[in-house]
């Protein structure tokens, strides 16, 4: 088996985070190739689309059997015919992970709008909006419900799996942004954020020399930095 997983960087890339944080936590050897997002959009997309037919990432490559994979549930759902354990064994765990995984592909819309992902940055948050609030009350109505049904530690279960990686930004995005969620639902949170392919990743996008002014910026959203963790790779980045 020869998986090569596309990423974007680990700064910026929530969907890129999924698979890989994945792959790491099953100990599962795959290649990693970091393509950094460009400062134009056209020229960032045609370069993406030298390896992913949707221009986008990540993707992942299986070089024995001549696969592309081009969508983070789906990479997923791949790995998984090779290693069941990316899903809970539990069929009734397994549903649920499945379905929190699609509703976190599709869904938290105010927490993405209000909330880019930034690894290196701690942002302070202000008043959430109204669809920010709402996506903080249902993570906290669903991790609840996830260690209640399934026991912990993790969100289905014993076992760290995909359900765990599909969250992993989230953990990100709460770190950088203050937010902080009940009891239950903050201890899984703050467990997910320790994790040690989740640390890995957020440890290796502090240190990464591929800054975006238009990413900083969207991350920021006029609100105070705290705290910058990658100081020396911004001073770096502007040449100072």
């Amino acid at each position: 088996m020869t998986y090569t997983l596309y990423i974007g960087n680990k700064r910026y890339s929530s969907w890129s985070m999924r698979p890989w944080v994945l792959l790491k936590a099953l100990n599962i050897p795959f290649e990693e190739k970091l393509v950094f997002f460009g400062s134009d959009l056209t020229d960032q997309r045609r370069e993406f689309l030298t390896f992913s037919p949707s221009g986008k990432v990540p993707c992942l490559f299986d070089g024995e059997a001549s696969a592309v994979i081009f969508d983070s549930l789906a990479i997923v759902e791949y790995i998984a015919e090779e290693f069941p354990a990316a899903w809970p064994s539990d069929k009734l765990a397994r549903a649920f992970a499945r379905c929190a995984a699609a509703e976190m592909h599709s869904g938290f819309g105010g927490i993405r709008t209000d909330c880019s992902m930034n690894v290196a940055l701690r942002i302070e948050l202000g008043t959430p909006s109204e669809a920010l609030q709402k996506d903080i009350d249902r993570l906290n109505q669903l991790f609840k419900e996830g260690i209640s049904k399934f026991g912990g530690p993790w969100l289905a279960g014993k076992e760290f799996t995909a359900v765990d990686a599909f969250y992993a930004p989230i953990a990100s995005r709460c770190k950088t942004f203050g937010i902080q969620l009940d009891g239950a639902a903050g201890e899984y949170l703050d467990r997910l954020f320790e994790h040690p392919a989740v640390k890995a990743w957020v440890e290796e996008g502090i240190t990464e020399a591929g800054i975006l002014t238009r990413l900083e910026e969207d991350s920021i959203g006029g609100r105070k930095v705290l705290k910058n963790l990658g100081e020396q790779q911004m001073l770096d980045f502007l040449g100072l």
